[in-house]
């Protein structure tokens, strides 16, 4: 099986194209990936006005796959998009003009669930593996869940399922073993009586997941854009950990969940875990780095500079914006 960058491919070297001159005029496209609660920023930054309050005006789109979604920005049909880190790093390493513009969180807030009759991550080897897309952010996690168990990517099939409650579905259904989801859907995979067989939050290791991107012609073309685009998801954030009840209405608005108990979950395990000032871990980067050297030469001696664009994240600390929200 190839890597979940591996499928950009060819494809990528192809829509590096310059800047639509349609850019910063009108809408500006921003994309959520899954049905995650690691998509609330940007929910809570629209539904709660912040992006106007910040000058943009924003229409929101779902694409649910870090490689399409990547594809579409350097088409430059949309601005601004959630996306897997590892895949935009080798998509980055390849030549494309995507950046990482902010670190959304250094965990991969997943967990493994399976059929009850399965106990371990070993026996996972020979069964259905249930993800969302190749190169996307389960496909990530379950590379690392797999493999840190001693399996290899040969050992197991893996499944595309388009979302993340498709593979509580297909579970349900018998059609997977067993699969990589996200709250809300791992909580409702508890209730159902699914085993949890890795929590990668609680047990893996720091691993920038998901990230916040666009491309660098954008930036050149766009920069105060981008700007108040980093500055409104940054006060999302804290909304989202400060105001509860603001934070459970997006979630149930987006994911479609009612269940009081799954909602209070999924809450809790994102307040933990989203990143209160949205930097990627250069610890973390260093391992996904020395990951992709094994297959990809010039990983081994790229910097953080190249990789990622941390200047609109930096001025806000430079003004003091985290200390003065955050009162710290």
């Amino acid at each position: 099986m190839k890597r979940p960058g591996a499928y950009l491919g060819a494809l990528l070297l192809s829509l590096m194209v310059l800047a639509p001159s349609s850019w910063g005029q009108g809408k500006i496209k921003v994309n959520w990936t899954a049905v995650s609660g690691v998509q609330s920023g940007i929910w809570l930054a629209q539904e709660e006005g912040l992006f106007k309050k910040n000058g943009l005006d924003v229409e929101l789109i779902h694409i649910p796959s870090s490689s399409r979604a990547i594809q579409t920005m350097l088409a430059g049909e949309i601005a601004f998009s959630y996306v897997d880190v590892l895949n935009t790093l080798e998509a980055s390493l390849k030549g494309a003009d995507v950046v990482l513009i902010g670190g959304v969180t250094n965990r991969l807030i997943f967990s493994l669930m399976a059929r009850q009759e399965i106990k371990s991550v070993a026996e996972l080897k020979g069964k259905r593996i249930g993800i969302t897309r190749f190169g996307s952010s389960t496909h990530t996690a379950t590379l690392v869940a797999l493999g840190d168990a001693g399996l290899k990517p040969g050992d197991y099939q893996v499944l595309p399922l388009m979302e993340v409650p498709n593979i509580l579905t297909a579970l349900i259904a018998g059609q997977i073993d067993a699969g990589i989801v996200s709250p809300p859907t791992n909580s409702r995979a508890r209730r159902s009586g699914f085993n949890e067989l890795v929590n990668l939050a609680r047990e893996g290791p720091e691993y920038p997941s998901v990230g916040l991107a666009t491309t660098r012609s954008y930036i050149k073309a766009n920069g105060e854009t981008v700007a108040r685009f980093v500055r409104s998801y940054a006060e999302a954030i804290h909304l989202f950990k400060t105001n509860k009840p603001a934070a459970i209405r997006v979630l149930q608005r987006y994911t479609k969940v009612t269940d009081p108990e799954v909602l209070e979950d999924t809450y809790t395990q994102f307040r933990d875990y989203l990143e209160s000032v949205p930097l990627v871990s250069r610890k973390g980067l260093a391992t996904l780095l020395n990951e992709l050297a094994e297959k990809e030469p010039k990983a081994r001696q790229a910097k953080p500079e190249d990789l990622l664009e941390t200047r609109f994240v930096t001025a806000l600390e430079k003004e003091g914006f985290f200390q003065k929200l955050w009162g710290r």
